[in-house]
This record gives C-alpha cells, sequence and structure tokens, in this order.
C-alpha cells in the first residue's frame, strides 16, 4: 500500500449494492483511502489516518474504476477488486497485515490464528483483529475474509449481516 501525505480534498461516491449503500473515498491519484457499506461520508473520512486525511470531502455519482469494481465485484467478479489502489497508513505491523489481508483468496476465508501467522506474528491473534478492525478500506482490503477458529464470524465493522452476504458471495 502506498503512502503519500494529506490532501485536502477527496472525492467521494456512493453506490447501491445488493449488501446496501456502498460508499468510497479516493485521493487525487484515484487510490481509496477509505470505504465501507455506508452512505455517511464523513464518518468514513474519520477512519483515514490522519497525515492522510483529507480536510474536505467532494461528492461524485461516480470514481472511475473504482465504481466500476465495486459494481463487477457485487454482480460476481470477485477478484476485481485486486486490481484497486488502496492508501493506508500506520505501524509496520497493520500496514503488513493489511497487505496480507489482500492476498487471501475469495471463497477462501482464513482464521484470526491463520491470518496472524500469515502475517509474521503466529502467537498475536489479537494483533490481527486489530488490523481487520482498524481497516478503513473495506471490501479493497477484504477484511470480511476472516473468521473465528470455530467458524463463527467474529466482527465487522459494518454488520454481521454483511460479513455474511459477503462470504456467501464469494462461496
Amino acid at each position: 500500500m502506498n503512502t503519500q501525505t494529506v490532501t485536502a480534498t477527496a472525492d467521494f461516491a456512493t453506490v447501491t449494492t445488493p449488501a446496501g449503500p456502498f460508499t468510497a473515498l479516493v485521493d487525487p491519484d484515484g487510490a481509496v483511502l477509505a470505504s465501507g457499506w455506508t452512505a455517511d461520508a464523513e464518518n468514513l473520512r474519520g477512519l483515514i489516518h490522519a497525515t492522510l486525511r483529507p480536510g474536505a470531502l467532494h461528492e461524485r455519482t461516480e470514481l472511475g474504476q473504482v465504481t466500476k469494481a465495486v459494481e463487477a465485484y457485487h454482480s460476481g467478479d470477485l477478484t476485481i477488486i485486486d486490481s484497486i489502489t488502496v492508501r493506508q497508513l500506520s505501524g509496520p505491523f497493520l500496514v503488513h497485515a493489511w497487505e496480507v489481508l489482500r492476498k487471501i483468496p475469495a471463497g477462501d476465508p482464513v482464521t484470526y490464528t491463520d491470518f496472524a501467522a500469515a502475517s509474521g506474528r503466529p502467537a498475536a491473534t489479537r494483533a490481527a483483529a486489530n488490523a481487520c478492525a482498524r481497516n478503513a478500506a473495506a471490501l479493497f482490503v477484504p477484511c470480511h475474509r476472516v473468521i473465528r477458529t470455530d467458524g463463527s464470524l467474529g466482527g465487522f465493522r459494518w454488520g454481521l449481516d454483511i460479513k455474511r452476504w459477503l462470504l456467501n458471495h464469494e462461496a
């Protein structure tokens, strides 16, 4: 994931999906800064690391490739999200863990324990769960693909009904 300094304005657009309204915020380069199943762009802006957080938001009807990817994913093209650039910033472990999340294939969820091991810290299951919880770019960094060891869903910022829908959609 690339990093850069704060931008004055980010564009955002909300699209209707089968799982509910989905909003993405992008920087001037088109990289996703934050996204999720909400129509509240301001809430998403608050999830962005302070050094990347835009000072203002500008609503658009669509965001080019990002909007096309969201629509295509929800229509069944499960790998289209892999081509979208994401820009998130945090400490080295979280940044690495978010990169690992992007490599989990659709339809093949992993446990928090497996995710911790893949992230290089096999004993740090809570840190791995924290990486999922702090992920601002839902869908494009598919934290919904991480579940509990017992097969239950665990948590998801956008609600367990949406997480269940996503996992079923990818199965």
